[in-house]
């Protein structure tokens, strides 16, 4: 059975990133920086140092394809979404967690299967499992 992570803090641009990653399964620097670029006005080489720190984190897979390192997420969306969202609900909404998640349940953002990952996720965070 495959370990569970402990759920990472994010910065905005990392979850750019892996949103990016989580819409399209696989892509090297160059394609993620190209999709980013009106979001952000970085030079290829940031993007590459961020995705390279992304991997240390263990966020992130690299492989080499004929010379060109391709990039894929190792977490999934909602593990990715668990700490925004248990901080959104904590500081900003002052509300349960719980009715964070039946938003994301409303909206149709989320598979079934992710809302119940989210959601386990939190509960066990919130009764200090992680």
């Amino acid at each position: 059975m495959k370990e569970k992570k402990k759920l990472v803090d994010l910065s905005r641009a990392e979850y750019d990133i892996l949103r990016t990653l989580w819409n399209a399964g696989q892509l090297s620097v160059r394609e993620v920086h190209d999709l980013l670029t009106e979001t952000y006005n970085w030079a290829y080489t940031t993007t590459k140092t961020m995705m390279d720190r992304m991997v240390n984190k263990e966020l992130l897979n690299r492989e080499s394809f004929h010379g060109v390192f391709i990039y894929k997420p190792l977490i999934t969306r909602p593990a990715g979404l668990a700490r925004m969202v248990q901080f959104f609900a904590d500081r900003v909404l002052e509300m349960d967690v719980g009715s964070v998640v039946s938003l994301f349940a409303r909206s149709k953002s989320l598979t079934p299967e992710e809302i119940d990952e989210l959601n386990n996720l939190l509960v066990e965070k919130k009764d200090g499992k992680k």
